[in-house]
């Protein structure tokens, strides 16, 4: 649904930013083959985790890109690197030339997760998850770890696009599916993003709706 959902969208002249994660791996890979011939350009909305590879941003910007027939540029650091690193790097003509392309994107396909399961990915340290425990984080994106009243409690390191950046993107398209998520898609779901598309499944909707209507959320 989310394969068919973004190729309906995409129109020539816009670029395409996307995350991570086994859900939007395999979006990508639903992605029936058309022939933008090079008028839409996908990039990664961040760097790569050190990850399996198949899950990482750049390799699911270029696969989707290779379905469609359209451009891809990658991003070739490390999403963990420091804010003193990261803007250093910056710098770099071919860095911030790609860069600058991610926060131009018109539409955007990010991945919800789990905060414990995204900060074990994220190889954080058993005090750092510990924390996140204490300040009651549930979901992730992008780095940023959101309570159940969708305020973020913490932030990791990321390179590429920012929460600030994704106001100014036409169209988000939120990807994540399993009753197990419910709670974390209601939590990011929750904050002040633009207005966005979710697409997940029944099974996280009716527990998501669960959640809302016992009084653990608004409406």
């Amino acid at each position: 649904a989310a394969a068919r959902y973004l190729k309906s969208i995409l129109t020539p002249g816009m670029v395409l930013a996307v995350s991570g994660g086994t859900t939007l791996a395999a979006a990508a890979e639903a992605v029936v083959p058309a022939s933008f011939r090079g008028s839409v350009t996908v990039v990664p909305a961040r760097g790569g985790m050190g990850e399996d590879l198949s899950k990482q941003a750049g390799t699911i910007a270029a696969t989707i890109a290779t379905k469609l027939g359209a451009n891809y540029r990658l991003l070739h650091l490390p999403d963990s690197l420091g804010a003193e690193a990261a803007a250093a790097v910056a710098r770099e003509p071919e860095i911030k030339e790609v860069l600058d392309l991610v926060r131009s994107a018109s539409v955007l396909l990010l991945g919800i997760g789990a905060a414990q399961t995204m900060a074990r990915r994220r190889h954080l340290c058993p005090d750092q998850l510990e924390l996140l425990e204490q300040l009651g984080a549930v979901g992730e994106t992008f780095g940023y770890y959101f309570n159940r009243q969708g305020e973020i409690v913490y932030v990791t390191p990321s390179t590429g696009l920012k929460l600030e950046d994704i106001q100014r993107i036409h169209k988000v398209v939120a990807v994540a599916g399993g009753s197990s998520k419910a709670e974390a898609m209601l939590s990011v779901l929750s904050y002040k993003f633009p207005p966005l598309t979710l697409v997940t499944d029944e099974g996280a909707l009716w527990r998501m709706l669960s959640l809302v209507e016992g009084g653990s959320r608004k409406a």
